[in-house]
């Protein structure tokens, strides 16, 4: 199991203070993301790697745009 420790923890700076969003971890080579309402819940882990693939594919576009 990976120990993530509290202060690893943040949200988005676009979150405003609301505590209805996740929170995600950078520890060793992983990310880990929980929800911020359920500190104590289920935490999914991912390599960094296919984290900022996640992140990548996101990314709002036009209704337009092709997917990846």
């Amino acid at each position: 199991m990976l120990a993530i420790p509290d202060d690893a923890w943040y949200k988005s700076s676009r979150s405003a203070g609301a505590n209805n969003c996740v929170e995600v971890a950078h520890v060793h080579g992983w990310t880990a993301v929980r929800d911020s309402k359920n500190k104590a819940g289920p935490v999914l882990v991912f390599p960094d790697g296919e984290w900022g693939t996640f992140i990548k594919s996101a990314v709002v576009r036009p209704a337009h745009s092709p997917t990846l």
